[in-house]
């Protein structure tokens, strides 16, 4: 899907300077490899605890019960990093400015990552977690930020679309990693995950300021400082903005890290039911994981070319939707794969691309099925996310832009991680009934799909931008 401009008839990407091409390409590196390391973490996540943990519990069931009630306080932690990291260096990216606050946001997530690794318990593994989720969260706000102020009008929005598409590189990445890395220690993973560090070498050379950022910050005054968070809430107009981009946040986030990301738990718990092989466990699910990332970035590029063909307000209704029916379709199908009538030449074929040839049949299935339904999951959990990098910056002016993208993006994250939290809980509770499948989980997760309804209900209050030039 293409979009033009109606005066000029060009596609987005035509006649723009170089510049602005060096701006997308380091602002989506930055975002690219934030990205990678979250999912890193995604990946090992309950490998690296269970090592962890390994010594305090003899009992392999209480050990396993153990790593999934840490896994959800980690995960929640590292969800709080990153919201607190957002307020913190939205703020800062309004004061000091884009190029400044990204330089150290990177060096603050890369090196946390790298650190991660000399982990020597599971609170000092939270710790490391958590200051990573500080760079992770001040990152975004500062490259979407520079992104929309740096490009023109026409090609404002799907600029910052491919950003946002372009972040599913990295979580492709980050299975591509661990993929190759299949048996090897989770630390060095993180090692690896250390390496984006470099791209602050290119920065420091080839960005300067926004000439909307230098002006704002030329024409500050009292009453009209940069990055005063409290105006977000004093003025009618921001704090309904400002309140249903929470929404919006809150609901995608929450249904992405609360259910999404945790599509490879729910894979590895059933294949364990087959005894698989730890090293086959790992190649299937980060190619389950890759898959799922493709799906999310067409999924995150479809939604910006929508949203400039209908308007931004129509595409969030129409992905919120497709997520309450991706993700009940993917867990329960997967937990289920074994006992659905799925043609035997068709699981044959797919076998061998999923990497689950000589699996024992049931799990093949399982295999195969999760692969193809991880597609829509990354489709429809992701796009999303590319509504919040091309809308919410047309909710703030200049002077109060990174301060409110990260107040919006990250303060959803900061609501949003009760939804792992709330999904351990759900998920041991169903795990009690009789007849619970796949240790409860796919219940929880329909349970926690339903935090879309806030989503729609930001949708249904916030203002229409589309056509807008950005407020100044």
């Amino acid at each position: 899907m293409k979009t033009k401009n109606d005066s000029s008839g060009q596609r987005w990407y035509q006649g723009l300077d170089r510049y602005c091409w060096i701006v997308l390409i380091i602002a989506a590196l930055g975002w690219l490899f934030d990205t990678m390391d979250q999912n890193l973490f995604n990946l090992v996540r309950n490998p690296s605890i269970r090592d962890l943990l390994a010594d305090q519990y003899s009992d392999p069931v209480e050990l396993e019960a153990r790593t999934k009630e840490v896994s959800g306080w980690i995960t929640a932690l590292f969800l709080v990093g990153w919201s607190v990291g957002g307020f913190i260096f939205g703020i800062l990216g309004d004061r000091l400015g884009r190029t400044r606050t990204m330089i150290l946001t990177i060096l603050i997530y890369a090196g946390f990552t790298g650190l991660s690794s000399l982990s020597w318990n599971w609170e000092s593994y939270a710790l490391m977690r958590f200051m990573t989720g500080l760079g992770v969260g001040g990152e975004w706000a500062a490259g979407a930020a520079i992104v929309a102020e740096v490009f023109p009008e026409r090609s404002r929005a799907m600029a910052l679309g491919t950003l946002q598409a372009l972040s599913a590189v990295g979580n492709m990445l980050a299975a591509a990693i661990t993929f190759s890395m299949a048996g090897l220690s989770w630390r060095y993973v993180y090692l690896v995950g250390a390496l984006p560090a470099l791209l602050v070498v290119w920065i420091r050379r080839s960005l300067r300021e926004p000439e909307k950022w230098e002006q704002a910050k030329a024409s500050e005054t009292l009453g009209r400082e940069m990055g005063a968070i409290g105006e977000l809430f004093r003025d009618p107009i921001l704090r309904r903005n400002t309140i249903a981009a929470l929404m919006m946040a809150i609901a995608g986030q929450g249904a992405l890290w609360g259910i999404g990301f945790w599509s490879v738990d729910l894979l590895t718990s059933v294949l364990d039911e087959f005894a698989v092989a730890v090293a086959d466990v790992d190649r299937t699910k980060s190619f389950m994981f890759f898959v799922q990332q493709v799906g999310a970035m067409i999924g995150i590029y479809l939604f910006a070319a929508f949203s400039e063909r209908t308007n931004r307000r129509t595409a969030f209704f129409l992905w919120f939707g497709l997520g309450i029916i991706a993700i009940p379709a993917f867990f329960w199908g997967v937990a289920l794969a074994s006992d659905l009538p799925l043609p035997s030449g068709l699981v044959a074929l797919l076998a061998p691309l999923t990497f689950s040839a000589g699996l024992p049949e049931g799990a093949q299935t399982a295999v195969v099925l999760a692969t193809i339904l991880a597609f829509f999951l990354g489709f429809a959990t992701l796009g999303p996310f590319s509504g919040y990098t091309v809308y919410f910056p047309e909710l703030y002016p200049t002077r109060l832009r990174a301060t409110g993208l990260g107040i919006c993006y990250n303060g959803g994250r900061f609501l949003a991680a009760l939804a792992p939290i709330a999904l351990g809980a759900l998920t041991a509770r169903f795990a009690e009934m009789p007849g619970a499948v796949a240790g409860g989980m796919p219940m929880a997760a329909t349970v926690v799909t339903s935090i879309y309804l806030l989503g729609f209900l930001g949708a249904y209050l916030a203002p229409e931008t589309k056509g807008k030039p950005l407020p100044e």
